[in-house]
């Protein structure tokens, strides 16, 4: 007998998290909706991930473990969508956790409205300190449902100015489309925002709601992103590039509200590149680190940005300043400040970004 769908199937890949993966599992074993399975790939850890998602598994049939040699979160994901059977699914990172009702809700969001994709509000928890302390940060927009693709696309910036559409943990995706459609993870850094972005390009139906559920665990000493990047510019050139052919195709390249989230959300991203250079780990000289600041604020993208961007800040406004100005030593002193106040003092930097 072919054992029943479940309703949602919980992909989740982990790699070297034994400090968190029992607390990211057992918050999905004590959902009130039951009726899931959990894919978990064990990424060729060598720590003791691996034993304790065995442990975890052996008492709960609704998890499944596959342990694979290191391929990296793209990998695992795609291997775990290959073999998920649920009529949804959510994506779980292993060092993240999330509150008792979300499938319940979720999937209540999604059959009652038929929806192709239900997103949901989510925590930013920035740890801190050597007492467990954290700043928590609630992401999200209002409440709403939007029936069509014109709906929908209109109203997508406000959810991409939220950063409701660039993980895809906070979601819960209908497997159908996925499949109809062959998505599956782009093997690259920073994976996830292209996968979001190649499922919601055409989507029909979509439903938001303003509950926060999940809880994206950022601890700020181990975070990848308080690593030097030497290819993050690159990398958001690309996702640049991304935006406005997203738009472009959406027919909406023209319309004001969404051009100028777009260019406001590029020169933020200018603005933590350009601390990312200034990375003490950066081993580059002073000089090359002005000259590379340089070519970045001096490019046609940065000046449209800059003439488009309309800072909702006054502390925005005085990030972006010297970008618009074109003054690369002013831009070089900020990166430096910036990277400092990253490193230092992580509380007054989440909450100094949560309200930029």
């Amino acid at each position: 007998m072919t054992p029943k769908e479940p309703q949602v199937s919980v992909i989740m890949p982990a790699y070297n998290v034994d400090r968190y993966v029992r607390r990211a599992v057992q918050s999905l074993q004590n959902q009130s909706l039951h009726d899931f399975e959990l894919l978990v790939v064990d990424d060729g850890s060598t720590d003791r991930t691996g034993q304790i998602l065995d442990s975890l598994a052996e008492r709960d049939i609704r998890i499944t473990v596959f342990h694979t040699p290191n391929g990296g979160a793209p990998a695992a994901r795609n291997y775990a969508l290959d073999r998920a059977r649920g009529k949804y699914v959510m994506f779980m990172d292993a060092d993240d956790w999330t509150e008792p009702n979300t499938l319940r809700d979720m999937v209540a969001l999604a059959d009652g409205n038929h929806l192709e994709l239900a997103i949901a509000a989510f925590y930013i928890d920035t740890y801190y300190g050597k007492d467990n302390e954290y700043y928590s940060e609630v992401k999200g927009c209002a409440s709403a449902i939007y029936p069509t693709q014109q709906e929908f696309r209109a109203a997508a910036w406000q959810l991409f100015d939220k950063n409701q559409l660039y993980p895809p943990w906070n979601k819960l995706f209908l497997r159908e489309r996925i499949e109809r459609l062959n998505l599956r993870f782009r093997p690259t850094f920073w994976d996830d925002f292209p996968y979001v972005l190649d499922f919601i390009r055409d989507v029909e139906r979509v439903g938001v709601t303003e509950t926060p559920y999940y809880h994206f665990i950022r601890q700020r000493s181990e975070s990848e992103t308080a690593r030097w990047r030497p290819d993050m510019y690159d990398k958001r050139e690309e996702e640049h590039a991304w935006m406005l052919d997203l738009y472009d195709h959406w027919g909406l390249s023209g319309d004001p509200a969404s051009m100028e989230m777009i260019q406001r959300r590029y020169i933020e991203r200018l603005v933590g590149c350009i601390e990312n250079v200034c990375n003490p780990q950066c081993d580059l000289s002073a000089k090359e680190k002005r000259r590379l600041i340089g070519e970045m604020i001096h490019t046609e993208n940065a000046r449209i940005a800059a003439a488009v961007a309309r800072p909702r800040t006054k502390m925005l406004q005085v990030m972006i300043a010297p970008i618009k100005a074109g003054n690369v030593e002013l831009a070089y002193r900020e990166g430096k400040l910036i990277s400092f106040v990253k490193r230092r003092n992580t509380k007054l930097f989440a909450t100094l970004k949560a309200n930029r």
